[in-house]
């Protein structure tokens, strides 16, 4: 059986995330940081076979990726199936706002209730069943292939916990920085975890910034 090797990797840095407002479906664009992560992550993997590229269609996922897809010669093929959760009326909020205006939803979606979706948004039981099938979907076409997903924080949290096979409410203790490189494996069977959280390639003189690792996904 041949399995599919996935680099999976998190947009770069936009300035919501640097005021830890929630993005969800609202289409950020990248950062001076989040351009300068996009063209280190391109030149880390310039010699990695990457079949396909594939991201999300929101912008900030689209760009990055793109920088990798031209040392490749490859086009980006988006997926809606790759978005960030929607966070309904939360987006363009940041957390203290949040806890301010809306308490009560504030501590469900911190205790990661499964079934709670934000007025207008997903649940984490939604996004988990979005997220697992349309990797399926694009990994599946291609067996003993590597490509390349780039999507959001709470993308790769479910990826995470798919391939650890960790329920949907256990506490997050892995990083999902900006650009870090997450090696996955896909068979038919389901996900299974390489390595995570690599960002050798960010860790250079001459960064306008640091990393951000995802707050919440």
């Amino acid at each position: 059986m041949q399995v599919t090797r996935i680099l999976a990797v998190r947009h770069g840095e936009t300035a919501w995330n640097r005021d830890t407002r929630i993005q969800g479906h609202t289409d950020i664009e990248l950062n001076e940081h989040g351009r300068w992560q996009a063209r280190r992550l391109a030149q880390a993997l310039r010699e990695e076979p990457i079949a396909a590229c594939y991201a999300s269609d929101l912008s900030r996922a689209h760009d990055t990726a793109q920088a990798v897809a031209q040392q490749h010669g490859h086009t980006v093929q988006t997926h809606t199936g790759l978005r960030e959760r929607c966070f309904g009326r939360f987006e363009g909020h940041t957390w203290a706002e949040l806890e301010a205006r809306f308490p009560d939803e504030t501590l469900l979606w911190r205790q990661r209730a499964p079934d709670f979706a934000p007025p207008g948004g997903e649940s984490l039981r939604q996004l988990q069943a979005r997220v697992v099938a349309a990797v399926t979907e694009l990994a599946s076409r291609h067996p003993g292939e590597q490509v390349l997903v780039v999507a959001h924080g709470g993308v790769l949290d479910i990826l995470y916990r798919a391939a650890t096979r960790l329920d949907l409410q256990a506490p997050r203790s892995w990083a999902m920085t900006n650009t870090a490189v997450n090696r996955l494996l896909w068979s038919p069977e389901g996900l299974s975890l390489v390595g995570w959280a690599d960002t050798g390639h960010l860790q250079t003189e001459g960064s306008p910034g640091g990393t951000l690792d995802e707050q919440a996904a």
